[in-house]
């Protein structure tokens, strides 16, 4: 790894006390950690609405926010959780598959993090505030939870679980043995100039500023401490309903030979062409001291898309729960939550859930190939 000086310069913008005493705790010349067993002690996950497991409800349940209402979570949970889907996401299959609890949103009071925290909120952004208010963007974000903030809510959280362990060694170990998921972030930052009126030629040019903002959030994790993390890319939003509905075309050179926009989707595969190369920098940086694992989730949905009945699907267009029939069954004054929606009845049939989020079914089989591959180089599990 740097120099001391450089992992300082790594965390520069987060809180300085919080920062050097990171730095006590976990700066030395480190070596990989390598669980033999692949047991992680605990998994640290960011991101938005698509990971997000309450950070969100922590002060109450927004009665405007219809997934806090049923049918959500109806499922696993059989009552709404915050989670924008019938059940489980992503971190919560993982959260399982190294025998660990699920994992507490980080913006809970009273929660024990010593066995992970969720920093993943709805809404959340890689940008900041002020990017969107120079592109006449405010209204159309909830600015709660861009990147910034959630490594300063992971920070907090470290340092404090870190004072419990036996000082520098015990933090270095415990970070060490965390899994981290990074992301994805960046969806809700292109939905903000779409749904705001840009064109999709317009949004291309920001592309390499948000993954440049996400490339920098890796770098800060790895000078905390991290070793194993996951950064997922974006998702093929032009396969997904409310994009399908909301801009519909007569011409059928804008859709591909499955049904999906093409420039949506073009839009998506060039930022996860600019994440996998920054990723690709990053772990050729940190070779000795990370294993940083880039996460398709892209390619692991257009999958469920092309080939739905070895996934168990007999829909991938049509909205589990929602409103209006038609092919994609989605309407956004009658969203999955609101009057006038309803949800199917075999929702594990679906790829999506609400027309913007995926089903547990389909999380579950993203988790698998995340493991296992082949949808993540290299696969979380090595041994």
């Amino acid at each position: 790894m740097g120099s001391q000086r450089q992992r300082h310069r790594a965390v520069t913008g987060l809180p300085a006390a919080g920062a050097r005493m990171l730095a006590l705790l976990c700066a030395s010349s480190w070596v990989l950690v390598l669980t033999t067993a692949q047991n992680y002690s605990a998994i640290f996950n960011f991101g938005d609405s698509i990971t997000d497991t309450g950070n969100l409800c922590t002060s109450g349940r927004p009665s405007q926010i219809t997934f806090t209402q049923p049918p959500y979570g109806e499922t696993y949970f059989g009552t709404p959780t915050c989670r924008c889907s019938d059940g489980r996401v992503v971190v919560d299959f993982l959260s399982t598959q190294f025998g660990l609890p699920f994992l507490p949103p980080s913006k809970s009071s009273s929660a024990d993090f010593r066995q992970g925290a969720n920093m993943a909120i709805t809404g959340a952004t890689a940008m900041d505030a002020p990017f969107f208010r120079s592109l006449g963007l405010s209204d159309k974000i909830w600015n709660n939870g861009p990147i910034s903030f959630q490594l300063q809510w992971f920070q907090q959280i470290a340092t404090s679980v870190c004072g419990q362990t036996a000082g520098r060694a015990g933090c270095k170990s415990y970070l060490g043995n965390s899994l981290f998921v990074f992301g994805e972030f960046g969806g809700n930052d292109y939905n903000a100039m779409i749904f705001g009126g840009y064109s999709i030629e317009q949004a291309r040019k920001y592309v390499p500023k948000i993954v440049n903002t996400i490339s920098r959030g890796i770098d800060k994790l790895i000078a905390m401490g991290a070793t194993d993390i996951v950064v997922p890319g974006v998702l093929p939003i032009g396969c997904f309903p409310i994009y399908l509905t909301i801009y519909q075309s007569s011409n059928g050179s804008d859709y591909d030979s499955l049904g999906c926009l093409n420039s949506f989707n073009d839009l998506s595969t060039y930022h996860n062409s600019l994440l996998q190369k920054r990723v690709d920098i990053i772990q050729s940086r940190h070779r000795k001291t990370a294993r940083i694992m880039y996460a398709d989730f892209y390619s692991a949905v257009y999958d469920m898309v092309r080939n739905p009945q070895s996934y168990g699907f007999s829909s991938v267009f049509e909205t589990c729960c929602g409103s209006g029939g038609g092919k994609y069954n989605y309407q956004n004054s009658a969203r999955c939550g609101m009057a006038g929606a309803a949800a199917c009845s075999s929702p594990a049939s679906h790829l999506s859930w609400d027309g913007i989020h995926l089903t547990e079914a389909a999380y579950k089989h993203i988790t698998d190939a995340w493991l296992r591959g082949p949808y993540c180089r290299p696969p979380i599990l090595h041994n």
